[in-house]
């Protein structure tokens, strides 16, 4: 196994270990204990590679775990402070939104 390869599955285990935390603090209410800073680094992470992945692979697969796994208030609030962070606005954005997908039945 390649050093790589090692580390990807490092990074799996970290990921399913955080998204365990982050369900229980939610579950519990108990969000007020996690750094802004930690919040910010696993969403800087997740966008960089879910983006990589989505255009250097040309293919397309949830960002999500599941159907059920956000609200649409959570990702609404997530994308209007994402779009505001880099300086985006809702034009921008559906410029983006409309291009064609090689999924897409056109």
């Amino acid at each position: 196994m390649s050093p790589s390869e090692a580390d990807f599955g490092e990074l799996d285990a970290a990921a399913t270990r955080a998204l365990e935390i982050v369900e229980q603090a939610l579950r519990e209410g108990e969000t007020e204990g996690i750094p802004d800073e930690t919040v910010q680094r696993l969403l800087t992470a997740g966008t960089r590679l879910f983006a990589n992945k989505v255009e250097m692979e040309e293919r397309f697969f949830s960002p999500y775990t599941g159907p059920e796994a956000v609200t649409a208030t959570d990702v609404v609030m997530t994308c209007s402070d994402m779009l505001r962070a880099v300086n985006l606005s809702t034009f921008d954005l559906a410029m983006w939104f409309q291009r064609p997908r090689p999924d897409d039945n056109v």
